[in-house]
């Protein structure tokens, strides 16, 4: 998981004062959670160009983790739901219309405690979302939501991290699929799977079918396409020594045996599993989130 390294602002100056929302009552609730939350002005510099009214990052200082929420005066943030048992909460941020009669954009953001650290993930803002049980939903993928369809039981009990129709590691989702075939020929082994940014998960066997090739490195994470690679070597040809490996983009994945991740327990897929990322990417939100694990 990635870190900032910080340390806790004093939210006691006259200086941050922050008129549409209540921070001691913003940071009370986090602390139910058992988690500290720092509410700051929002920095922006020639690093950091902030896309909206807040950003949302996981700091680290000597006391350990904590939420660093950085909001200007457009912002109006509000805690929505707090599960303390569960160690998550749903955040709001609402920031008013740039046009009378248009309506206040509203971003919404999962922040919680997954095994070993604590996350934020933004939820996408076309899903009807108010506590944190239908935000957990909120960021099924459409596959999983339709292997769920006709299982009864309690709701709560299809949130865990395995039932019978998943098992999930983080932002992934390992669904299974006993009747997929499988070229043997085509499956790479101790494979990572990304999202673009932060640490991969790494599979022990692995298999692609379809999808576009992309030069992925690390000062282009999120890859080019072949005629976009091959349009930055004949502009800057030191490029070709940034360490170039090619992987595929939006391809349907399969995995088999162990995957890995250093913020995550390992765990062990008997059989090939269909690979999902939640859909934190559909959200307009995620571009305010700092912290990507």
């Amino acid at each position: 998981m990635a870190q900032t390294a910080a340390s806790t602002p004093n939210l006691s100056s006259p200086s941050h004062v922050f008129l549409n929302m209540n921070v001691n009552l913003i940071k009370t609730k986090f602390e139910k959670l058992g988690a500290r939350a720092t509410i700051r002005p929002l920095v922006r510099n020639r690093w950091r160009s902030a896309p909206g009214p807040v950003v949302i990052d996981i700091g680290s200082d000597r006391y350990g983790e904590f939420f660093d929420i950085q909001a200007d005066d457009r912002a109006d943030v509000e805690v929505l739901d707090v599960q303390p048992r569960d160690r998550h909460l749903l955040l709001m941020v609402r920031q008013p219309a740039d046009r009378p009669g248009l309506p206040d954009t509203k971003d919404k953001f999962l922040c919680g405690h997954d095994e070993r650290h604590w996350f934020i993930a933004a939820l996408p803002e076309h899903t009807p979302v108010s506590t944190v049980v239908t935000a957990k939903e909120a960021l099924k993928p459409d596959t999983v939501r339709d292997r769920e369809q006709g299982i009864k039981g309690k709701r709560t009990k299809r949130l865990r991290r395995k039932t019978n129709a998943f098992i999930r590691q983080g932002e992934w989702f390992f669904i299974p699929a006993a009747d997929v075939e499988i070229n043997d020929k085509l499956i790479f082994v101790n494979e990572p799977i990304t999202r673009g940014r932060g640490k991969p998960h790494m599979c022990e066997e692995l298999y692609r079918e379809g999808g576009t090739t992309v030069y992925v490195c690390g000062q282009r994470p999120n890859g080019l396409t072949t005629n976009q690679y091959r349009k930055l070597l004949k502009a800057k040809p030191e490029a070709a020594k940034w360490n170039w490996r090619t992987m595929q983009s939006n391809p349907v994945v399969y995995v088999r045996g162990k995957v890995w991740h250093p913020d995550h327990a390992t765990i062990r897929l008997d059989g090939w599993h269909r690979v999902e990322m939640n859909t934190e990417n559909r959200s307009r939100a995620l571009a305010q989130v700092a912290f990507l694990d």
